[in-house]
């Protein structure tokens, strides 16, 4: 190792961040906007607009749903009750359909599915709200993909968050100044200008890089690293008796109809004792399983928001009787609750609006830290190109390949998460299969600025697909006026915070985009005025303390 131990970490970072780096930026980029899922949902029906979180009792919303699902669904054989929280004003129910009779073909279990929206105060069903995804798309696209199985995809996705890690890890070995590179930006440098911009924005929120990637790998560990449980439990029920011992959490097990009828006790008295139990904590959800028979269970489980663990507590009932069958979760063993703890540390649904926003912003530093140490390699490594170039030559098929992959991922992405929401309000509201047209549209616009993005890696195609990008966004607002149940002067004077919040930061987004096209414009004029002139590298010694060495 003539080079050193630092010098060798350096090589390790290089390496372990370009190889993954585009899945991390759309890893990191749906990931950050998860943080805000159930404001980009409310954004995305319109129709629900017009409801504004009240001071309804919970006991009494869970009565008003309970009497609606016994008029629209008594024969079901589960109700999910969401009751409403700040971030979400109406109660969200959805059904289980009875079974198909034998013989008939499969049902997709999406499918099997019914849903409704309900005004709290009154119990009605408020005006149907447009088939969507809408933020739960990024969720689960930031660890499920789409278009493959969730399995291989989390795999895929595991095995990214460990090049991420180790990046991590090996870019802190290889800092010597770690602390002043916080502190250091040289502009109009070339190379030397994005090696700062790493160094600032991995320096600036590395706690939460490093937390936000060991923990994801946490949400997955018992898919990752299964052979504990299997082994210890194997003479035991196997990883049924594993994780009812170790996240005892409520009914795990299907409840099965007595073909008795029976009528369904009330809620609010349930609710009201669960909340006393949890000392004033609030209920979530309410599973209600096997409705209207004499075996009828109801379960609540506590909302989230005022502890750090991702594990809620739960209480079961009788769902005939209303007595109480036992209470779940109340004081966990001391290793649920870590890794309840690190999954709740990664989705933070347990932060206020200030704290979510923080996470918001760290989210972004990551994409750009991503998206900073992606072109720089490619700044790096155009050095070497510098004399073929003079001459008239070309750059060789791995940096062309390198600068097309960085334009589809790093510009691109926006560009078709901008057409998500475009898609939402522009699609007819009654298309069938309406959710699945706006994620193909998604993909769509991805996958056309991308090959765009390979077939030409200019300076100019950066320019288009920035700009298109920050046209799209920062007009989000003015298609929500217009599109909405609203008159354009009422939504721009009222309605919900998260709405008007959506907008304001679908207009920092475009304004940042705008920012990027205008630098990349100065850049292409520069280039331009002084085509032969060559970027002088940084010392390799400073390349290598700064962890892009290699």
């Amino acid at each position: 190792m003539k080079e050193g131990f630092r010098q060798s970490m350096a090589w390790l970072h290089t390496w372990s961040g370009l190889l993954v780096g585009w899945v991390l930026f759309m890893v990191f980029a749906a990931g950050t906007a998860s943080y805000f899922k159930d404001e980009i949902t409310f954004w995305m029906k319109p129709e629900l607009h017009a409801v504004t979180p009240g001071t309804v009792p919970q006991p009494v919303a869970a009565d008003n749903a309970l009497a609606f699902m016994q008029r629209h669904a008594p024969d079901a054989t589960r109700w999910f009750i969401t009751l409403p929280t700040e971030r979400e004003p109406g109660v969200s129910l959805l059904w289980a359909k009875p079974p198909p009779p034998p013989g008939s073909p499969p049902v997709d279990r999406r499918r099997s599915f019914d849903r409704a929206m309900l005004d709290p105060a009154t119990g009605q069903a408020i005006t149907a709200p447009r088939e969507t995804r809408g933020g739960e798309f990024f969720y689960r696209l930031h660890f499920d993909l789409h278009y493959m199985p969730a399995l291989w995809a989390r795999w895929i996705v595991g095995f990214c968050a460990m090049f991420m890690l180790v990046a991590i890890v090996s870019g802190i070995v290889t800092h010597k100044r770690i602390f002043k590179d916080f502190f250091t930006f040289r502009p109009k440098k070339g190379q030397r200008s994005w090696l700062d911009a790493h160094n600032v924005t991995a320096v600036l929120a590395l706690p939460y890089h490093a937390m936000i990637t060991y923990t994801g790998l946490v949400t997955l560990m018992f898919m990752y690293m299964p052979w504990g449980p299997q082994v210890a439990y194997k003479a035991h029920g196997g990883n049924d008796t594993f994780f009812a011992e170790a996240f005892p959490g409520g009914v795990r097990t299907q409840i099965k109809a007595s073909g008795t009828k029976a009528a369904l006790a009330p809620l609010a008295p349930m609710v009201a004792q669960a909340t006393a139990h949890w000392d004033g904590a609030p209920v979530g959800r309410i599973v209600v399983h096997q409705p209207n028979d004499a075996n009828a269970v109801v379960s609540l489980t506590r909302a989230e928001g005022r502890h750090l663990s991702y594990d809620q507590p739960s209480m079961q009932f009788n769902g005939t009787t209303g007595a109480l069958i036992g209470s779940f979760g109340d004081v966990p063993k001391a290793a649920a609750e870590t890794r309840g703890v690190l999954y709740g540390l990664h989705i933070g649904r347990f932060a206020d609006p200030l704290l979510r926003a923080l996470f918001f912003v760290s989210g972004l530093a990551g994409c750009l830290m991503v998206a900073t140490g992606l072109l720089l390699w490619a700044v790096k490594e155009r050095q070497k190109y510098a004399k073929t170039l003079k001459q008239g030559g070309r750059i060789g098929f791995g940096l062309r390949l390198v600068d097309g992959l960085n334009l589809g991922a790093i510009a691109g992405l926006p560009v078709a998460m901008a057409a998500f929401f475009w898609a939402n309000r522009l699609l007819p509201v009654d298309v069938a299969g309406r959710n699945e047209a706006e994620i193909r549209w998604f993909f769509i616009v991805w996958g056309a600025t991308a090959v765009l993005g390979l077939l030409r890696p200019t300076l100019r195609m950066w320019q288009a697909q920035l700009a298109l990008g920050a046209l799209l966004f920062a007009l989000l607002p003015v298609l929500n006026a217009f599109t909405g149940p609203a008159p354009l002067t009422v939504s721009l004077r009222s309605g919900p915070s998260s709405v008007a919040g959506f907008d304001l930061v679908a207009i920092a987004l475009g304004l940042g985009l705008a920012g990027a096209t205008w630098l990349v414009e100065r850049k292409r004029r520069k280039a331009l005025a002084a085509p032969k002139k060559a970027v002088k590298p940084p010392p390799p010694t400073e390349l290598a303390a700064s962890g892009q060495g290699s």
